[in-house]
């Protein structure tokens, strides 16, 4: 179970970050920066009155802010699995095994958070490009931070898996150019 609530005030989630606690940590915290982003999608979304997608837009937008703050927990939760694999004895049979596993699930929700993050980046191009012009820069704000947490969930998925050759490792990569592609655009 997490060792934190997305219900606490700010502040004590940014001294969590901040604190010796192995997490929340960096998974956590690109899973927020983006859902944060998710939040000013579905905000400029909804202030484009007359703009025909807007609902569908918002729709989206909230539906991945749910997702990503499930995801900032859920990195927690397979992180203390990791902990708990590092601290099986060094001679215990499984440990090696333990670990890798643990390490390996734990890739997983970074991913996860990456592929949030490049459905949100479009959204965010949309939003800025047809959107109400005022609320613009609240869509590149959106997008630079969907941006900032594929690239930092890219790198945990590779930390997680030790440098191994994975299909999710190039995923990850793949999605955090094609977030670049979409602030392009």
């Amino acid at each position: 179970m997490a060792s934190f609530s997305l219900q606490e005030p700010v502040e004590r989630f940014l001294d969590r970050l901040a604190s010796a606690d192995s997490a929340p940590a960096g998974g956590s915290a690109a899973a927020v920066a983006v859902a944060m982003g998710a939040g000013l999608v579905a905000k400029a979304a909804r202030l484009a009155h007359e703009w025909p997608p807007a609902s569908d837009v918002v729709e989206r937008a909230e539906a991945l802010r749910s997702r990503l703050a499930t995801l900032a927990l859920a990195d927690a939760d397979a992180y203390a699995k990791v902990m708990e694999a590092l601290r099986l004895p060094p001679d215990s049979p499984s440990r090696a095994e333990d670990v890798a596993g643990a390490l390996s699930g734990a890739a997983d929700v970074p991913l996860a958070v990456a592929e949030a993050a490049a459905e949100l980046a479009l959204l965010a191009a949309l939003v800025a490009q047809e959107g109400n012009v005022r609320l613009r820069g609240d869509a590149v704000v959106a997008a630079e931070l969907a941006e900032a947490g594929a690239r930092g969930a890219a790198e945990l998925v590779a930390v997680n898996l030790g440098g191994r050759d994975d299909p999710r490792v190039r995923r990850a990569k793949e999605l955090v150019a094609s977030l670049v592609r979409a602030a392009k655009t």
